[in-house]
């Protein structure tokens, strides 16, 4: 932990820019269940160490080796993580290069906090590949349609600067300083009633994918479920004794 409910996952292969290798997968999957499982865990953040990159996604050593199949676990697909089932809020704190792959992972966490220097890409297209493990389609939804398209089509790099200008990215900071920050963030998160915070982030996850009447229908849902938890009586007590809340996250 990091902070009180707030645990921190570091990719851990800073002399090969944190890129996706068998390991690193497996790593991924593992800290993706076990933060999931944790009741106490609220908030998880996700860096690369060394701070030259997020991760540069996948090993092309291994790729070449014929190794591929290894990136992927039966749970989270590419890096054990882009369709790994999870309900906690999840940062990507970003220094430095978040290409490909990586930029793919960090497109699978909720929330983006970059330092200054980072930059964002899908350069597949310039070595004949998709960006399959999500890129194709999450950076559509993240960023308005042209700019996506356009950023798919060519390859290029979008600074940090112009991501926060888009939307893409919650905040930009000084290098060196994404993880604390992200560690900011995540404590004013795991302020609130977590089971709140995650049914409320389970319905607005669906947001682009379901019309409005099933959307409201799954918001009466998640109401439902909260309304069962010891926070949703905690809540109106706090607000009534004039003092902050003791969330239990049951």
């Amino acid at each position: 932990m990091v902070a009180p409910h707030v645990a921190l996952v570091t990719i851990r292969r800073a002399e090969a820019r944190n890129s996706v290798n068998a390991a690193v997968a497996a790593g991924l999957d593992r800290a993706v269940k076990q933060v999931e499982s944790d009741p106490d865990i609220w908030v998880a953040i996700l860096t690369g160490e060394g701070g030259v990159a997020f991760s540069a996604g996948a090993d092309l050593k291994e790729v070449s080796a014929g190794n591929m199949q290894g990136l992927y676990t039966a749970d989270g697909q590419f890096a054990g993580f882009v369709k790994h089932p999870r309900d906690k809020v999840w940062i990507a704190a970003v220094e430095g290069f978040a290409l490909a792959g990586g930029f793919e992972i960090a497109l699978a966490c909720d929330l983006i906090v970059s330092a200054d220097h980072s930059v964002f890409a899908l350069p597949e297209v310039t070595r004949g590949l998709v960006a399959a493990a999500g890129g194709v389609y999450r950076l559509v939804r993240a960023l308005p349609r042209a700019v996506a398209l356009e950023l798919i089509a060519t390859g290029d790099r979008l600074p940090a600067s112009r991501a926060a200008e888009l939307g893409l990215v919650n905040r930009v900071v000084p290098k060196g300083e994404a993880v604390a920050e992200a560690t900011a963030l995540g404590v004013r998160i795991a302020g609130n009633a977590p089971i709140a915070v995650r049914e409320s982030l389970g319905v607005a996850r669906s947001a682009l994918d379901l019309d409005d009447d099933a959307l409201f229908s799954r918001g009466l849902e998640a109401q439902s479920r909260v309304m069962l938890t010891e926070d949703f009586k905690e809540g109106p007590r706090a607000f009534i004794g004039k003092r902050a809340p003791n969330w239990v996250g049951r």
